[in-house]
């Protein structure tokens, strides 16, 4: 079973200094058609101004990835990390017990641009942790997040898996699924042909009790796919 859920159907968070658009219920965006897919509970697509950027605040108990799309964020947590992340990292931390941070968009000039992920642990508390990766991409799929830090990939806390989706016009991606899990496909660019169903950016599928992945890309293609238990 596949569900799309087309870009302009999400929640939206505007605040002058930050245009984001909500995948999942977050903030004052409550939709409770939409409040997560299995692990998966938060896809921000945030656009922060130029100097602008997240003050000091909380976290626990959740996984939280970052990909930079455009431009440079620089990160500051109470776990003493002092941190870079330009356009085409990722970032994950662990907040676990308990972790304070801020993100601000380096440029006093130019917008930032980038996804902010939640994936709920499989256990409550830990340590928290910091990992940043700029991951080469090598396949349709590249890994970027495993339970077990395989290949230099980051290691979450939580049985799922990450991957980076790149496929030139043209490309034909056939992936094998299995039936007990669930997936989540969010395209960031170009033009996915999933079944009957075209997605373009902004667009995600929950995608269910299904054996094989079959897409094909009408137009350069990049996304992540998320393997969730």
């Amino acid at each position: 079973m596949i569900q799309v859920r087309k870009a302009n159907e999400r929640g939206r968070g505007f605040f002058g200094w930050l245009d984001s658009r909500h995948s999942f219920s977050f903030g004052n965006y409550y939709d409770p058609e939409h409040m997560g897919f299995s692990a998966l509970r938060v896809i921000n697509d945030d656009w922060v101004a130029p100097g602008a950027g997240f003050d000091t605040h909380g976290h626990r108990d959740m996984e939280i990835l970052t990909y930079v799309l455009k431009g440079q964020i620089n990160h500051k947590d109470s776990q003493g990390n002092i941190k870079a992340l330009p356009a085409g990292e990722f970032q994950l931390m662990s907040a676990g017990s308990g972790i304070f941070h801020s993100e601000f968009n380096a440029s006093k000039e130019e917008e930032l641009r980038f996804l902010q992920i939640w994936i709920q642990p499989s256990a409550k508390g830990g340590t928290p942790g910091y990992q940043q990766q700029n991951i080469v991409q090598t396949a349709a799929l590249t890994p970027v997040v495993t339970p077990d830090g395989r290949s230099g990939t980051m290691s979450i806390k939580q049985d799922a898996t990450v991957y980076q989706l790149s496929l030139a016009i043209g490309d034909e991606l056939n992936w094998p699924l299995t039936a007990e899990r669930h997936y989540y496909l969010h395209l960031i660019s170009g033009e996915l042909q999933l079944g009957d169903v075209t997605l373009l950016p902004g667009d995600g599928a929950k995608i269910s009790h299904e054996q094989q992945l079959i897409a094909s890309a009408s137009a350069p293609v990049s996304g992540l796919l998320f393997d969730l238990p």
